[in-house]
């Protein structure tokens, strides 16, 4: 059994006051390589062709996910950070609006979509319509935290598997 709510630090008004932000950096510093394998948990490796990560955190974890698992990663990016042909997806998030975008994906592919913090869902579903919209399947969605008293995607039926819920 992990104890890894101990090494996440809660960082109340950022980055705006009445958000409290959950930092995981304690935590990776600490307790990586246990973080990465409790994060593969629950997924049908063999129905995979890929890892998606969601900037930022989402990088470092879904690669190591990748990594761990022999799959191949593809970035998801926040707007202008990839060279063309790109597709991108804007959404509303607690404080303010994105747009997440990534290279014109032709070849049809099954993913695991992974980022550190699920809250109120804005980026994660502009992720995955993102996904649909570029030939991407995703087969799951791995997460580190799930806030769920934010979000409503166990009640929407979406698959989200989340090493720490609260």
């Amino acid at each position: 059994m992990h104890t890894f709510e101990s090494h996440i630090r809660s960082v109340p008004d950022f980055p705006k006051p009445g958000i409290i932000f959950k930092d995981i950096s304690p935590l990776l510093a600490e307790r990586f390589p246990e973080v990465i394998e409790a994060m593969s948990q629950g997924i049908d490796w063999d129905s995979i062709d890929l890892v998606i990560g969601i900037e930022s955190r989402g990088f470092i974890l879904g690669a190591a996910m990748a990594q761990l698992k022999g799959k191949g990663f593809v970035p998801m990016r926040k707007k202008g950070k990839l060279p063309p042909r790109v597709i991108a997806e804007s959404y509303s998030l607690e404080y303010g609006t994105d747009t997440l975008e990534m290279i014109v994906n032709e070849k049809p592919a099954r993913v695991v979509l992974v980022d550190d913090v699920l809250a109120t869902g804005g980026t994660l579903r502009a992720a995955m319509k993102l996904c649909t919209n570029n030939n991407y399947d995703v087969k799951a969605m791995a997460l580190l935290i799930n806030l769920t008293f934010l979000n409503k995607f166990k009640e929407e039926g979406l698959p989200v598997l989340a090493t720490l819920n609260y």
